[in-house]
Order: C-alpha cells, then sequence, then structure tokens
C-alpha cells in the first residue's frame, strides 16, 4: 500500500463549521504537517487547489527543503492555466525536489467557482479542454527528452514550436493521477493518466466504478492504477473512535448544512453528486457502510467520508478496498497533525507496506518511551486485535 497524508492548505479543524480550536493556515503548521508525514514514513501528501486554499504550487515549493523523501501530489488545473506553463512549472518542481512530484490533473466541477476564474464552457467542454492540455502537456514534457517541439491543433487549444528546455527527472514525466465519475471522465482518465482517483464511496460502488473504469482502458489499451482519498478516525477502541466522529460535527447546526448542501447541488460534478447522496444532508444516517461515515460530507466539498474505527477495524477496512485493486489511499483527519500520529502509531503496522529506509536523524532503533524509574525500559506494547 502507497499511503498519502494530507496539507491542509485551507486551514484546520478541531470541529467541523465552527471556528471553536480552529487553526488559520500558515508556513509553521504546514511545515510542521509535512515534516510529521515524511519522518512517520508516509509516501506522499496532497495538496488542495482552488479558491478555498493557498496556493497548492506555491505551498508546495515551500515544503522541498523541509522534507527528504515525500511525494507531492499538486494540481493541473486545465483551462486556468496554458498547458505549455504547466508543463514548465511540473519539470522545474521535479527538478528541484530530487524527483518527488506527482500531478493532481483536477477540470473542476463547480461553475460558480470556474466562472470568477474567467472559465465559462461547458461541463463537456471543461473535458474537452481537459483532454487537449494534457495531450499538450504530456508531448512537451516527453520532448524534453529528446529535444524535439511540440505542434498541436484542437477544438479549444493551439500550440506551435511548443518546448521546454528543462526536461524532469522523472521520464517521461511526472505520473498523472485524476479523479471523476461522469462518463467524460473515465474516459479520459483510461485514456491519458496513470493512477484513477475516488472518493470513499462503499465498496460496492467502488468495484463498479474500477470495472468500468478498467473496461475503457482495455479498450484503449491501456491499464491503470487505483487510488482512493479517504478521511480516518482511529483510536485505541471503537468505541472512542465513534465519540471521536460525534465531536467531529457536534458543534454544527443545520443552518451550516443546509447551507453546504446548497452550494454543492448547484456543482456539475457527478462526483459530488454522489458523495451528497450518501447522507442526503441528514445526520441520523451517517454510517453508509460498515465503518464509512459520511458525516465529514455534510459541510466539507470533494471527499467527505471517514474510516471510523480502532486500528485493526481500519486496517481491515483499508484492505478490503485494497482487494478491489487499490494500491494508494489519500487520508486525512482533523486535526492534520495529530491525526497523521494517531493513524501512523495505530494503524501503519498492520498494513502491508513495504520497510522504508530510515530518514537521517529519525531514530526508529529506540529505546521508545520514556524512561521508567531512570533506569528502566518501558515494556513492549502488546499485539491488539479488534473487538468487534
Amino acid at each position: 500500500m502507497n499511503v498519502f497524508w494530507f496539507i491542509p492548505t485551507h486551514g484546520d479543524s478541531r470541529y467541523l463549521g465552527t471556528t471553536e480550536g480552529a487553526r488559520p493556515v500558515s508556513h509553521d503548521y504546514m511545515k510542521q504537517v509535512a515534516v510529521a508525514a515524511d519522518t512517520l514514513g508516509y509516501d506522499g501528501v496532497l495538496l488542495p487547489t482552488g479558491r478555498s486554499c493557498e496556493d497548492a504550487w506555491v505551498a508546495a515549493a515551500s515544503l522541498i527543503d523541509a522534507t527528504r523523501r515525500l511525494k507531492f501530489l499538486v494540481a493541473v488545473r486545465p483551462g486556468l492555466t496554458a498547458p505549455t506553463l504547466s508543463a514548465r512549472m511540473a519539470a522545474t518542481f521535479d527538478r528541484l525536489s530530487n524527483g518527488r512530484l506527482l500531478i493532481n490533473v483536477v477540470t473542476g466541477g463547480d461553475p460558480v467557482e470556474q466562472e470568477s476564474d474567467g472559465i465559462f464552457g461547458s461541463h463537456a467542454e471543461r473535458y474537452e479542454i481537459s483532454d487537449e492540455f494534457l495531450k499538450i502537456w504530456r508531448e512537451v514534457l516527453a520532448k524534453t527528452h529528446t529535444g524535439e517541439e511540440t505542434h498541436f491543433e484542437g477544438k479549444h487549444l493551439r500550440v506551435k514550436g511548443a518546448k521546454a528546455l528543462y526536461p524532469p527527472l522523472q521520464k517521461p514525466y511526472p505520473p498523472l493521477y485524476f479523479g471523476g465519475s461522469s462518463d467524460e471522465a473515465i474516459d479520459l482518465a483510461a485514456e491519458q493518466v496513470d493512477v484513477y482517483l475516488t472518493w470513499g464511496e462503499p465498496p460496492a460502488a467502488v468495484a463498479e466504478k474500477i470495472a468500468r473504469v478498467r473496461e475503457r482502458a482495455a479498450r484503449a489499451g491501456r491499464t491503470l492504477r487505483f487510488g482512493i482519498r479517504l478521511h480516518v478516525i482511529v483510536r485505541e477502541t471503537n468505541e472512542a473512535a465513534w465519540r471521536a466522529a460525534d465531536e467531529l460535527i457536534s458543534r454544527l447546526d443545520d443552518e451550516t448544512i443546509a447551507k453546504a448542501q446548497t452550494n454543492f447541488a448547484r456543482m456539475d460534478s457527478e462526483g459530488q453528486r454522489r458523495m451528497a447522496a450518501l447522507h442526503g444532508g441528514r445526520r441520523d444516517k451517517l454510517e453508509v457502510s460498515p465503518n464509512l461515515w459520511a458525516g465529514v460530507g455534510l459541510v466539507r466539498g470533494g471527499a467527505g467520508t471517514a474510516l471510523v474505527g480502532d486500528g485493526p477495524t481500519v486496517a481491515e477496512r483499508l484492505k478490503e478496498y485494497a482487494a478491489l485493486g487499490i494500491d494508494t489511499f489519500i487520508l486525512s483527519g482533523y486535526p492534520h497533525l495529530e491525526e497523521s500520529y494517531r493513524f501512523a502509531e495505530l494503524v501503519f503496522p498492520l498494513l502491508p507496506r513495504p520497510q522504508r529506509e530510515t530518514l537521517p536523524g529519525f531514530n526508529l532503533t529506540g529505546p521508545f518511551g520514556e524512561i521508567v524509574g531512570n533506569t528502566e525500559l518501558p515494556k513492549a506494547a502488546p499485539v491488539r486485535v479488534s473487538a468487534s
């Protein structure tokens, strides 16, 4: 399993929908989360994109020197930036980070936000633009290794003699990640990307989506990898985890939920529609599949579900998704600093993950914990299994 964490460039929360216990976004806090993820052994971090958060490229670039092994999953926005500029940005980041860039292709699903950025195309037109954007982006970067130029003329985009002089370290280019549930999105994924991402829907729905993507990719003569985006609420016991889930939305009032659901309803994102349909804006039916809780989606756009339980339970649920063909898990929890430690301590030992080389200066050999009575080592932790 590849396990990623999340950099909260929109600020962090202890209780959703309120400022109580909330943290503003700052470079120091982003760096704390990134360093924690790096030293704890997460494979990478996702940075969100859009007007609700700090710019992902600037934020990610500022964290390169603070980390040593961590990969950065950063968004390109077709229609918002030129494919050639985006390609040069990717090549530079990949070179400066020593090959630690991953690309998240985001077409966008909120017409109001899109129009505020000057993008007025329909849902179908945005995917046409994304398709042409990626064809140019991929070819420009692939040809940096040979010094050739790119010429392309499409319905929406056109370049003549496009060229980037500095190639990325990763060949032919940093891997492309992409998520979308509409037919247009699945067609785009099948033809152009490397890793297809889904939000955390119940396993049966995820299996059906993966089967659709695989079938369309096979028609194009391609194979893809798969990833899933989830929140996690993990504690020492299942009971404590469910109490923490209830606490997360304990300050959330009905007016705030209604406003959020109204905003989601205006969007033309099929994935957002599927997320909202899991709970319908109601608090009383939030466990939509065993240990899969939709409370986050009452007010948060995009990924709106969390796996809730003790370490063994959450590990088993992750393995159920892995059995469907998913190898990349992009996780987050509130607050993100503390939850990165909780998940790593309670779940990492239970997952099939390759042994990571120890980072310089990070001691994994112990002694662990505070010395007892100034002379005695603490007792070894017992092996735990779920009580469920």
